[in-house]
């Protein structure tokens, strides 16, 4: 039998009660459009009590964006074992996961919200890709990145973001090809950078040798083999110049 008396919370147990309800409804509509009257209704607690424990509507959102960028961040991490194309498939998919749960969060970390420029919010941001690109390298296990991967391991979860974004403006794509098409996409920009850099061509042999036929990888690989003489077909046609 209960004896509706209401538990007493102590400052930091109400402080992340107020963070999660924050998120919740941040992750439900725009930021802009929640109101600290919403905020305090939700977790049972007066306005004036609501600024008691954030001074005002900027903060609270800064420690719902932070709660977030840590949960985002926490979706790149993945045991360093096996096929390389299904850890990323594993890490896509639980990557999107966040995106679909917190859409209008999601879009709020990313673009900044009514943050927008705010330095805390632009450091939170690049908390998240930096965890993303270093969690990328110990998968590829490696400590010294050349230039080129380097630059293919930023572009790539930037293009991740960027599409996740995208997708969220009407999810015409059915998710788990996105994902799918997210690894690919990641073996493609490797490839194409070997074709540049011997230590780049060294990386995609070693991506590829443990890759199993049915694994993402693999996948994609087939499926060039599959369209490539119908791709160079036309090439083959093209008038070559004569030589003297």
């Amino acid at each position: 039998m209960t004896t509706g008396v209401r538990r007493r919370m102590g400052v930091e147990e109400r402080r992340q009660q107020l963070i999660g309800v924050a998120l919740d409804l941040f992750s439900a509509r725009s930021p802009d459009e929640v109101s600290i009257d919403e905020i305090a209704t939700a977790a049972g607690i007066s306005r004036p009590l609501v600024y008691h424990y954030f001074p005002g509507k900027q903060s609270l959102y800064e420690a719902a964006l932070r709660r977030a960028a840590d949960d985002l961040a926490a979706r790149f991490e993945e045991p360093c074992e096996g096929p390389l194309g299904a850890r990323l498939l594993r890490v896509m998919r639980r990557y999107f996961d966040f995106v679909d749960e917190h859409g209008p969060g999601f879009s709020a970390l990313m673009r900044g919200g009514p943050a927008v420029g705010s330095t805390t919010t632009n450091a939170m941001i690049d908390e998240v890709r930096q965890a993303g690109y270093e969690q990328i390298l110990a998968h590829l296990d490696v400590d010294d990145p050349p230039v080129r991967l380097s630059l293919v391991v930023r572009s790539w979860v930037s293009l991740a973001e960027s599409t996740a974004l995208i997708w969220l403006d009407g999810r015409r794509i059915p998710r788990a090809e996105l994902e799918l098409q997210l690894v690919h996409d990641f073996a493609a920009l490797c490839a194409v950078s070997a074709v540049y850099d011997d230590e780049m061509a060294r990386i995609v042999a070693g991506m590829l040798a443990d890759e199993p036929l049915e694994g993402p990888l693999g996948v994609l690989v087939s499926r060039l083999m599959a369209i490539a003489p119908a791709a160079l077909s036309p090439m083959a046609r093209v008038p070559r110049p004569r030589s003297g």
